[in-house]
């Protein structure tokens, strides 16, 4: 594998009861040098996930023994593994609904094996990589509302509460964090945080939007300018009161 983002092979779970593209998708990965365990139900997945931990998990959505959205809800509260949905649904409300359970990608079936395999490559890399580098304390203001955005940690401490975020939602607010008070259009947001720039997906940049909003709170950090995009106003101090 050809990639910088880790020195050790990277182990991916692919969860698809369809047996052609299961070992389909097994024997590409393998070849671009990852080791995979297939599952053609939810029952041994969650079996594979007591013994270890994926580095990514590659998920189908309709099984015979269950769903793939909700089997992905249940990983999530136990274990910190990036996803991608791999289904035949392509709907938006579907895409959109694999995004707020916290995926990291979502690759509808018929697929190239070259596109999938740049996706996983895409995902693990923003995954394993955490180049971004806080600067004083890590505190921001707004109003009477205190974050601390500690970057080097992963750690979001906003009104003394910790708020866990996503790993896309992560990312989303990092790029807004570094670019405050400039206008991001939620093109630049995808290109950015997702390597990608689809129109059709830049209705989940606002679903990721609304989730971090949610997270942080009553605060204001985050300003909605209508048909374009989005502008944290946090600042570094907190501003003198007149």
């Amino acid at each position: 594998m050809n990639d910088d983002f880790s020195h050790e092979v990277q182990s991916i779970y692919v969860v698809e009861d369809h047996d052609v593209i299961r070992e389909g998708v097994k024997q590409y990965l393998e070849l671009s040098g990852f080791k995979v365990q297939g599952f053609a139900t939810l029952k041994a997945a969650r079996e594979g996930f007591l013994r270890m931990t994926p580095s990514l998990l590659i998920q189908d959505v309709m099984l015979s023994d269950g769903d793939g959205f909700a089997f992905v809800k249940e990983i999530k509260k136990e274990y910190d593994c990036p996803v991608i949905f791999m289904t035949a649904r392509v709907e938006e409300s579907d895409r959109i609904l694999g995004f707020e359970l916290g995926a990291d990608d979502y690759i509808s079936k018929p697929f190239s094996p070259k596109e999938l395999v740049m996706r996983v490559q895409a995902v693990l890399r923003r995954f394993n990589h955490k180049n971004f580098s806080p600067s004083g304390d890590g505190l921001l203001y707004v109003g009477e509302y205190v974050m601390q955005f500690n970057e080097e940690d992963h750690r979001l401490v906003v009104c003394d509460q910790e708020v866990i975020l996503t790993a896309a939602e992560w990312r989303i607010l990092s790029y807004l964090i570094h670019n405050s008070h400039h206008l991001i259009s939620r093109a630049q947001i995808l290109e950015q945080c997702f390597d990608y720039n689809l129109e059709s997906y830049e209705r989940i940049v606002d679903t990721h939007i609304k989730n971090i909003r949610s997270k942080l709170g009553e605060g204001s950090w985050i300003e909605t300018v209508r048909g374009y995009g989005y502008r944290f106003i946090g600042h570094e101090k907190e501003r003198t009161k007149v």
